[in-house]
């Protein structure tokens, strides 16, 4: 088998984010608050695991939908000054680029998302090529994109058959249906990474044992965060428990579950054991809470490791 291009093919959504930070309380209808911090950065769970992914020293090449504006074009730079391949990117000429608005208080956050060109991107525009010429298969937040989701099963067939690995990270849905055709997807996917709420409404369980129990005949590895409690991995009759590292310094955890997803799928695609896997997750998952907005404590691989270091006694490799 010919020497692949790339090592991980992101599909996904692609928005900007805007931060408004230390509200001193949450918006109120028919009333005017204050935010005394504002940060204007890349966005979405897809994107933030690419840059940091390739910060990593792992290559990334991205599939995703923007639109023919300032946003997109603030996307594009950001990710390519991370060498992220962006040449699969589209823009449409129909939709906006996509943003989230967060309102940070404290330890909790609202957002709100205009979508737009993320609802576009279709399993159609993932080509045969692409595939051919990565590892990996990556995808994110199934359901803010609407075209996707119904060729996803057929995404992640085509994948197989070009012998890649995969992965999928199912994020938050909007609308909490927690609809996709799991059965025949799940079999697709060597590395599912929910978070414990996420993995309960989707199997509409009340705990983990309840939620794992229901999808592992049909699930390969299963990779369950749960924020500060760490970390869990479920593979066959394996079970194994990460703890959180905790940063004490805490600036906010935007993306902290994008770039646990980076660390352990850079570990995954390595060949490295689960628990290696874990770890590494989890100490990217710590990294990013040392800076506010997901991509910004993920300055070059010699910062992280020594982010890793200092802070959190670890060698991350």
């Amino acid at each position: 088998m010919h020497k692949k291009q790339f090592d991980v093919l992101v599909a996904g959504e692609l928005n900007i984010d805007l931060i408004l930070d230390k509200l001193d309380q949450f918006p109120v209808i028919g009333k005017e608050i204050m935010a005394a911090e504002m940060i204007y950065t890349l966005g979405s769970s897809s994107a933030i695991f690419a840059s940091n992914l390739s910060t990593l020293g792992i290559s990334v090449n991205y599939c995703g939908c923007i639109g023919n504006d300032s946003f997109g074009d603030k996307i594009i730079n950001d990710l390519t000054a991370k060498n992220v391949d962006t040449s699969n990117i589209i823009r449409s000429k129909t939709s906006g680029t996509g943003i989230t608005v967060a309102f940070n208080f404290k330890q909790d956050r609202a957002m709100v998302t205009y979508p737009g060109a993320m609802n576009e991107l279709q399993a159609s525009d993932i080509t045969d090529d692409m595939l051919m010429q990565a590892q990996h298969l990556h995808l994110s937040s199934v359901f803010l994109q609407p075209a996707l989701k119904p060729g996803l099963v057929d995404l992640f067939k085509r994948a197989k058959q070009f012998q890649l690995t995969t992965s999928l990270d199912p994020q938050w849905d909007p609308k909490e249906e927690w609809q996709c055709d799991w059965n025949n997807l799940l079999p697709l996917v060597d590395v599912f990474l929910p978070n414990i709420e996420e993995l309960k409404n989707i199997t509409q369980q009340q705990s983990l044992n309840a939620a794992i129990n229901s999808i592992k005949n049909i699930a390969n590895t299963i990779v369950v965060k749960n924020s500060t409690e760490g970390a869990t991995a479920f593979y066959k009759d394996e079970i194994i428990e990460q703890t959180a590292f905790i940063n004490h310094d805490f600036a906010d955890a935007i993306g902290a579950g994008d770039s646990f997803n980076a660390g352990f799928i850079k570990q995954f695609i390595q060949y490295k054991s689960l628990k290696e896997c874990l770890e590494a997750g989890a100490v990217c998952g710590a990294i990013n809470t040392t800076q506010k907005g997901g991509t910004t404590a993920f300055k070059d691989f010699d910062t992280v490791k020594k982010i890793a270091l200092e802070k959190f006694n670890y060698t991350l490799q």
